[in-house]
């Protein structure tokens, strides 16, 4: 199972405003102790109210003792965003989880990064490693007005070149069908709204496996979806559960008493990732890559479940 992650106390040392509704903050240390390495593609667990986490990309290694994320503030959203822009002012102290990182970047293999929104907060940091690896690389962003885009005046202005923008209210938006029609010797990082990420999935179907790297912080479309009941096997605990079609693995696995670290609960962290020793399971996250889920070795058990038609998993709870 996976390893609980380091909490810690920060306090947001700094904030400032890189967009429309967005704000970034800059998290250092209230112990004084450095706070853990990382590499491009790493999240933080944010505790933006007691007991409620959400899940924040850390932005930019170019920061020296402290982290940065940028949050979107979303009216609509679940009250996470809403909680940062209206509270975490500079002196404020929060509790923050982790790194974690399901999102990583490759320096040896050129890389085309395709953003959307908000989307673009783990493509900084790995175009800061592009640049200091040497790395080819190109940015694609698209967003829905100039002014919305976040960091996009100091990426345009650092690498004319290399970025292709795509404000809806200034250009055309971007053509992932074109951009990726030929397959090259190079590794796609897209993050963004759930249409573009689709959109970049299918376009790049015909690429090797692996060519294709997706970050998800938004729920699978069938998360939801009607499932059957089946057995789960706890082998640390030795205790055989019945999960109903109506619940799930992670909240039976609790009541029956097994210690599952667990914080979205709706498969886009990753802190629920369990070992499969048996059985086949339908996969529900949006962590892992289409290659991992076909392996079967681990799931996400807030909300991946036993395939149609195997009555039983066996897991390393």
């Amino acid at each position: 199972m996976t390893a609980a992650p380091e909490r810690r106390r920060v306090r947001v040392a700094a904030r400032r405003v890189v967009a429309t509704d967005v704000v970034a903050l800059d998290l250092a240390p209230v112990d004084g102790m450095p706070l853990p390495d990382w590499e491009p593609g790493a999240h933080v667990d944010l505790e933006v109210a007691p007991g409620t986490e959400r899940q924040y990309s850390l932005v930019t290694t170019t920061t020296e003792g402290h982290w940065r994320i940028a949050v979107l503030r979303e009216p609509d959203g679940r009250g996470g965003s809403l909680a940062v822009h209206d509270g975490f002012v500079v002196g404020v102290e929060v509790v923050v989880a982790g790194p974690r990182n399901h999102f990583g970047f490759d320096p040896t293999r050129p890389a085309v990064f395709v953003a959307g929104g908000i989307g673009i907060t783990p493509l900084v940091a790995m175009i800061d490693a592009a640049e200091r690896a040497g790395t080819p690389w190109e940015l694609h962003y698209a967003g829905r007005s100039r002014s919305r885009m976040a960091f996009v005046d100091e990426l345009v202005a650092a690498h004319p070149d290399r970025v292709v923008l795509a404000a809806a209210d200034e250009h055309p938006r971007v053509n992932v069908i074109g951009l990726l029609a030929e397959p090259r010797d190079a590794v796609v990082y897209c993050c963004g709204p759930r249409g573009l990420m689709d959109a970049v999935e299918s376009a790049a179907a015909h690429w090797p496996a692996g060519s294709v790297r997706v970050e998800r912080f938004e729920p699978a479309a069938d998360v939801d979806a009607p499932g059957e009941p089946f057995e789960v096997e706890l082998a640390v605990t030795g205790v055989t559960v019945s999960v109903p079609a109506d619940r799930t693995l992670l909240e039976v696995a609790e009541e029956a008493g097994a210690f599952v670290l667990s914080s979205c609960r709706e498969g886009t962290c990753g802190t629920c990732e369990t070992p499969v020793l048996e059985g086949s399971v339908e996969h529900r996250d949006t962590v892992l890559s289409p290659e991992e889920q076909a392996d079967d070795r681990t799931m996400m058990v807030c909300v991946s479940r036993a395939r149609r038609g195997c009555p039983r998993l066996v897991l390393e709870l």
